[in-house]
């Protein structure tokens, strides 16, 4: 197959020696790296998605002047376009699309025991679950304080440093 789609996924920047060349190889988030012979296509495409909508830009190594300076042009557009639409800046996953049916990552209604559950990520990486009852607290209530554990969780991961 003549295309080659390279996403680079290193978790550390390093200089790696290919072919006699030096090439940084880094992993970031919404950016992949598009190399296509066939068309002589050779950059960073990035694509920001936030509310519904996929903003995207590819950076080419020759216009941009190189492989490095490509990539530094797609991180900054990135980071630019994150911030002019409001969208939190990290490089972790964020879920923000629900299938549970209450419309809330990470909490669900469980009819069979009368509670919303409540799940999320630990900032080590660890799933943290916990309950919020309907019958002690009502359902309009319950669902509140279900929502607002969810939260509290998520901001403390994503503010954590690992």
């Amino acid at each position: 197959m003549e295309q080659q789609i390279k996403v680079f996924l290193d978790k550390k920047r390093n200089d790696k020696e290919i072919g006699g060349q030096k090439r940084l190889k880094e992993k970031h988030k919404d950016i992949a790296r598009i190399d296509q012979e066939s068309k002589r296509t050779h950059g960073w495409y990035v694509r920001v998605r936030f509310v519904g909508k996929t903003y995207s830009k590819f950076f080419s190594d020759r216009k941009c002047g190189g492989r490095n300076s490509s990539l530094l042009s797609a991180i900054s557009w990135r980071d630019k376009t994150e911030k002019k639409l409001g969208k939190m800046r990290t490089n972790k996953h964020v879920v923000t699309v629900s299938s549970s049916g209450t419309g809330v990552v990470g909490v669900r209604l469980n009819e069979k025991l009368a509670r919303y559950e409540v799940s999320w990520v630990t900032p080590l990486g660890k799933q943290g679950k916990t309950s919020v009852s309907i019958s002690r607290h009502g359902k309009k209530t319950a669902f509140e304080k279900a929502c607002a554990i969810r939260h509290i969780r998520e901001q403390e991961r994503l503010e954590s440093g690992n």
